[in-house]
């Protein structure tokens, strides 16, 4: 088993200001999926321009920040909020809803695409495997800042915090939600696939996993199990990811119209 080392959340500290783990995980999550877009955009048969990447990316970053955090409040925080209403504001003390931040990027998502006059499901066929890479530098943020621990457990792999061995739910949810599930849609989108397959791939992939993990995770000390003992807000919110994905796979290869991502 592994000892937790209790690291300093904060990264780097320039007189006043402190740059923290956590926040520095969301840059490069940023980072990357700009990386990984301007590689896809810069393929042979792409429709898409380096200029349209860097402006959809900072859509992206807003919906993610603001509907991430937002969420969090509404879901998880609502007493925290109605109790000190500026900690919205204080991303860097942790507290992002995904569910939360995926409404936020559609929103973002949508307006970009109307203001460049391209369909919608182009757009988010286009961006499906890019926050998975967000959704794992996260996680491992999660860990560093020493946050949403796992139940107890004997398995050989546990985290031992304060002489407590744990389930390390937070790299658990960087493997499945980040690496996995990058790999997978990565691999989906590399030809053109039905417009909203993508889409739906990572509805349904995303809620299958979040869903899985939230067996080990520890629910929020304000929310806790909403029935029978075992359900979570998490697997609530999952569920009609779940639904919603497979129903928009069966639509897209049915429909069978074709992406507008690739010439």
């Amino acid at each position: 088993m592994f000892v937790y080392p209790h690291p300093d959340p904060v990264a780097l500290s320039l007189g006043p200001l402190s740059v923290r783990w956590y926040g520095l995980m969301y840059l490069v999550g940023f980072l990357a999926a700009w990386w990984l877009a301007r590689r896809r955009a810069a393929g042979p048969r792409s429709t898409w321009t380096p200029t349209e990447v860097d402006d959809l990316i900072f859509y992206c970053a807003l919906g993610v920040i603001l509907g991430g955090r937002l969420g969090w409040m509404l879901f998880y925080g609502t007493e925290r909020i109605l109790g000190d209403p500026l900690s919205v504001l204080r991303i860097w003390e942790g507290g992002m809803s995904f569910h939360g931040g995926l409404v936020g990027v559609l929103l973002a998502l949508a307006l970009f695409a109307s203001r460049r006059a391209r369909q919608i499901g182009d757009v988010f066929d286009f961006t499906a495997p890019l926050p998975a890479i967000g959704f794992g530098a996260g996680r491992i943020g999660n860990f560093i800042n020493g946050e949403l621990w796992g139940k107890p457990t004997d398995v050989p792999w546990a985290v031992v915090v304060d002489g407590v061995p744990l389930h390390a739910s937070q790299l658990y949810e960087a493997l499945l939600e980040g690496l996995v599930l990058f790999v997978i849609l990565w691999w989906f989108t590399a030809r053109p696939r039905p417009r909203w397959a993508p889409s739906g791939l990572f509805l349904a992939c995303y809620g299958v996993f979040r869903f899985a993990i939230e067996f080990v995770r520890v629910p929020d000390a304000n929310r806790g199990y909403l029935f029978l003992d075992w359900v979570t807000m998490g697997q609530l919110l999952s569920l009609p990811m779940i639904v919603a994905g497979l129903w928009m796979l069966v639509i897209a290869y049915r429909r069978n119209q074709p992406s507008g991502n690739y010439a």
